[in-house]
């Protein structure tokens, strides 16, 4: 009995390598090689950012109490511009997929209205985190730093909402300085300048019966996580005096909010992304001149605006998890 042994032999090769493997261009490949590369970067920015917040998590500051600021409005309102910054960004990536459709379908005009939506969405996106880094470089409250590093922050505790110092401080004029050259500028300490000097703040707490000290909270087991220690007027008194130097906002040095790591990792996460956007926002400008001008159409495709759209959809991936890290958990 004879036996017949069939071999089949694919008629397509899917790879087919070249210049063109997977039927992708160089560009497109590049720009994947690119992306996955920077999603590396960001994981580990990420990765060091939760490691530090969960070994100094007693003394994190709270979102909710440090992105409390709308331009233009004067109030209390957490995370409510953070959502209209993250809103915005989304909807740019909406609308450079519609740009990207539109060029898949030749569309000149769409292509160019779409492209500047875009644009102004990143543009609004990174005018309002410069905006942010300024509101959270200048402060709101204030604060005082302890020997250990710790920081101290004023309650009122008739109406339980933070207490500025400049509300309660007192200024004593042997504290102050005349601004000439000869003396230099008064409390100068390793670059940073307060408005108040501790002694100014020390005499106003003392003045004040109303004015309580909240500090970090102990956490054990789970407990009081997200929450801070409001201490009595008696343990306030006491706190005080482990008190060494006001702090103003945030630098990279000293922050107002509790761990200068938070201030540290905030203005190198989010400066680092603000690039990226600000790069693409630039890109952007380009390859909408570009289109107006006729370039992808006697090209005959658009394929400028698809790489250029893999970019932005990364950049706002990567600002969703940047959202959930700071901002959310």
């Amino acid at each position: 009995m004879d036996s017949t042994v069939t071999t089949g032999t694919a008629e397509e090769n899917v790879w087919g390598g070249g210049n063109s493997p997977l039927g992708a261009s160089y560009g497109k490949m590049m720009m994947w090689f690119f992306i996955v590369s920077d999603a590396l970067t960001f994981s580990g920015f990420l990765a060091a950012y939760g490691f530090s917040r969960f070994k100094f998590i007693e003394i994190w500051p709270i979102a909710d109490e440090v992105f409390t600021h709308v331009p233009f409005f004067h109030g209390n309102y957490p995370m409510i511009y953070v959502a209209f910054m993250t809103f915005i960004l989304i909807m740019s990536s909406v609308t450079m997929v519609l740009a990207v459709d539109a060029g898949h379908k030749m569309k000149k005009n769409a292509v160019i209205w779409y492209m500047f939506l875009t644009i102004i969405g990143g543009a609004i996106f990174v005018g309002s985190q410069a905006w942010e880094w300024g509101t959270f470089i200048k402060g709101d409250y204030g604060a005082v730093e302890t020997k250990g590093g710790r920081i101290l922050q004023f309650v009122n505790a008739e109406t339980g909402e933070r207490a500025a110092i400049r509300d309660f401080a007192k200024t004593l004029p042997s504290e102050r300085v005349e601004h000439e050259n000869k003396n230099g500028v008064w409390f100068f300490d390793e670059g940073y300048m307060p408005s108040y000097s501790f002694n100014e703040v020390m005499e106003g707490f003392k003045a004040n019966p109303s004015i309580l000290i909240r500090t970090e909270a102990i956490v054990q087991e789970g407990e009081n996580e997200g929450h801070k220690t409001l201490l009595n007027r008696e343990e306030s008194l006491k706190k005080i005096k482990d008190g060494v130097l006001v702090v103003e906002g945030a630098n990279l040095i000293r922050n107002e909010y509790g761990s200068r790591l938070f201030a540290d990792f905030f203005f190198f996460i989010t400066g680092f992304h603000g690039f990226h956007v600000f790069s693409g926002v630039v890109i952007n400008v380009i390859i909408f001149f570009n289109v107006i001008l006729g370039t992808y159409e006697r090209r005959g495709h658009y394929e400028m605006v698809e790489k250029v759209g893999l970019y932005w959809h990364f950049v706002d991936l990567v600002w969703v998890f940047v959202f959930t890290f700071f901002y959310l958990v």
